[in-house]
């Protein structure tokens, strides 16, 4: 989720961090920007582990290339999920026959198992997005860090029946040295984002629409929502868009791991 309406989001308002796990101290706890293009030719795709099973270390730097190449588009769902709109984007993207990744923050994880349970047999990927979806995280120790990213982590396994996330997406872009480091330990890629639609402020579905189009070029990773408040603007959005961009030749995978 972009960075927006500052400080701790409508999760954090409600809930607190979850009960520690064993802190990976490593690092300085500096601020790395949603910033720049990196080099992913060292990352290699890898299939989801099962709990108890060995996890393969991944790039530290944050992927916004994706799998399919130059046409390809990365389109990845935060916040959920959601009783109420990811079943509508899981309808949306069958019907088109596209796979996404989801950004699921733990305590909703955790709340509606059946439906992480569903992402995953639909062959879309999971993503861990924190614990409590605070945007300021990295500003707090990297203890804090290190609960956000691996109960969040565990939550999100568990709900899934034994997947692990296979990216880490800061809420709001809050990564650090830190938790990009030790997520990719885990063998989560931090994930980045190109084009941020907005539809969480809910602009009308012409203009999520019209930001795809026009910043598109700017890189393949897009960035919807399907929690957080109403969402029938997303789901109409990407109604229009993903017909639209496969008659443009564009084909749809998953960020670079």
């Amino acid at each position: 989720m972009a960075r927006h309406g500052g400080g701790r989001s409508w999760y954090g308002k409600v809930i607190g961090a979850a009960l520690g796990v064993t802190v990976l101290a490593t690092g300085a706890s500096v601020w790395t920007a949603q910033a720049g293009p990196e080099s992913d030719s060292s990352s290699k795709a890898t299939a989801p582990a099962k709990p108890g099973g060995d996890v393969e270390p991944v790039a530290a730097t944050i992927a916004h290339a994706s799998e399919e190449g130059k046409r390809g588009v990365n389109i990845t769902i935060d916040d959920g999920p959601d009783p109420v709109w990811t079943p509508q984007v899981l309808d949306v993207l069958r019907e088109y026959g596209v796979k996404a990744t989801f950004c699921m923050v733990g305590t909703q994880a955790q709340a509606h198992p059946d439906l992480v349970k569903k992402v995953v047999a639909a062959g879309h990927r999971l993503c861990d997005h924190s614990v409590s979806h605070n945007t300021a995280m990295d500003k707090d120790t990297e203890a804090y860090q290190s609960r956000q990213i691996l109960d969040a982590e565990r939550m999100i396994t568990k709900a899934s029946g034994g997947v692990r996330p296979m990216y880490y997406r800061a809420p709001g872009g809050a990564f650090t040295p830190h938790s990009r480091k030790l997520a990719a330990s885990r063998g989560m890629r931090p994930l980045g984002w190109n084009v941020d639609t907005k539809d969480f402020e809910r602009p009308g579905t012409d203009a999520i629409v019209a930001t795809v189009e026009r910043e598109l070029p700017n890189g393949p990773t897009l960035l919807f929502h399907d929690a957080g408040g109403d969402r029938t603007q997303t789901v109409e959005a990407l109604r229009r868009l993903l017909p639209r961009l496969k008659e443009q030749g564009y084909s749809f995978g998953f960020p670079v791991r």
